[in-house]
């Protein structure tokens, strides 16, 4: 027997050092070749580290959170034989997929485009087999007996299954995990959903004592940082304006009831997008980045719109690049692909990345106002509340009309509240007469 090193390679990006998100595997577990051992995060990107050999676990060099040079000692495994010929093989392999590793991506889930989840990362066993899904499929099941766990045990198990879980009504305290460590998987769930999802419930009203205590890492931490950072350099001066947008949603029902069967299904979002193109061509300024410690403001030519969604594991901000070059259908089916490429794991860096003003939604749970904080460092960021139908005094009766809150941040170093109120006028007026979104000046 000897020992064999795993180090941190480089994960591509140019980055010199990684944040670890996960551990698939513990100490003492027997593990495969090409099995996941852990997942580092890099900006916005998530990578599995695979093993280049079969082994037993013997120490694990960083706890989920810590942040990890490239080439540090990652994993030490107690493997047979001398190791050296396969290790030179396998780290060359090791490093060629990582670099072809694709990105983690959640999808934007409240924009109005097809939704889309993410698909879970597989945990790995104790004895990680190289075919995990029928492995998984084969292994014996634990049925529920009670509560596996003590009092204020948390369950492991990845956002994905809590968030299904949560969505079916059932308890994962409740739930025996067959992952390391009794980490609860899809198949768990799939097994308790087969038994009838009821027995996984909490029976009656119990009183909770327990204080878990969650680490903030990978994305949520980065979200934080950003929002921290936004939020202490940057005044924020927010405006709210109520808009009419019955006639842009009669236009949007006629168009789509009308569409080819190759054009995408019209939302909101592409008559928003066009209207505010439409405002910057008058106000460029809106459209920029402060470098507030240069004292410099980056004025963009192009309009690139990001599109904060919300998501199981955060905060996205998908970007519509070069909104000023694309027509309404061109617009919708851009925001299609996003959302299309964010199921499908495929979304880029360039996709994540370089937006220069920002579009924020809850969709139908938006509320009448909201007080965005804006995508640093950009200088201003719109704000969807949800559509409602209202009485509206036409001058000789009350009529209905659906009614739409734009709940805008500026920032406030660069940006007068004047220049801000002209910005939300000028989309209110193209969004109330959706026809001069298509008469070109």
């Amino acid at each position: 027997m000897t020992e064999h090193v795993i180090k941190l390679p480089d994960v591509g990006e140019g980055v010199a050092e990684a944040e670890l998100v996960e551990w698939h595997v513990k100490v003492g577990d027997l593990i495969r070749e090409d099995a996941i051992i852990g997942a580092v995060m890099t900006d916005k990107a998530t990578v599995e580290i695979p093993s280049p050999v079969d082994g037993e676990v013997l120490w694990l060099g960083a706890s989920v959170g810590d942040v990890v040079a490239v080439g540090s000692d990652l994993v030490r495994l107690s493997i047979a034989g001398t190791g050296e010929s396969k290790a030179a093989d396998t780290e060359k392999a090791s490093g060629e997929t990582l670099a072809a590793a694709r990105q983690e991506v959640s999808p934007p889930a409240t924009i109005t485009e097809p939704s889309v989840t993410a698909a879970p990362a597989a945990p790995a066993a104790s004895v990680a087999p190289a075919d995990k899904r029928s492995s998984a499929e084969s292994a014996p099941r634990t049925p529920l007996s009670g509560a596996p766990r003590g009092e204020g045990e948390r369950p492991l198990a990845s956002p994905a299954v809590r968030l299904r879980a949560r969505e079916a009504g059932v308890d994962l305290r409740q739930v025996a995990g067959t992952g390391p460590a009794g980490r609860i998987s899809h198949e768990d769930l799939d097994a308790v959903f087969a038994q009838g999802p009821a027995l996984a419930r909490a029976p009656g009203r119990q009183k909770r004592t327990g204080v878990d205590e969650i680490k903030i890492v990978g994305l949520r931490r980065r979200i934080s940082e950003k929002m921290s950072l936004a939020s202490s350099r940057i005044p924020h001066i927010t405006y709210v304006e109520e808009v009419d947008v019955t006639a842009v949603e009669d236009l949007r029902s006629t168009l789509n009831a009308g569409r080819r069967q190759d054009q995408p299904k019209l939302s909101f979002l592409p008559f928003l997008i066009r209207a505010m193109t439409r405002a910057i061509d008058d106000q460029p300024n809106l459209n920029a980045h402060f470098d507030d410690e240069a004292g410099i403001i980056q004025q963009h030519a192009g309009v690139h719109v990001g599109i904060a969604a919300q998501t199981p594991s955060g905060l996205m901000v998908p970007v519509v690049k070069h909104a000023e070059g694309l027509d309404l259908w061109g617009t919708a089916a851009e925001l299609t692909r996003l959302a299309e490429a964010a199921k499908a794991g495929t979304a880029t860096r360039d996709d994540l990345t370089g937006s220069t003003i920002t579009i924020t939604s809850l969709g139908a749970m938006g509320g009448i106002v909201t007080t965005p904080i804006i995508n640093h460092p950009e200088v201003a960021i719109v704000g969807v509340n949800k559509m409602m139908v209202r009485p509206v005094w036409d001058g000789s009766t009350f009529v209905p009309r659906k009614i739409m809150n734009l709940s805008s941040s500026f920032d406030h170093r660069v940006i007068d509240g004047w220049d801000a109120a002209v910005f939300i006028q000028r989309i209110k007026a193209l969004l109330e007469t959706p026809a001069l979104i298509f008469i070109e000046s």
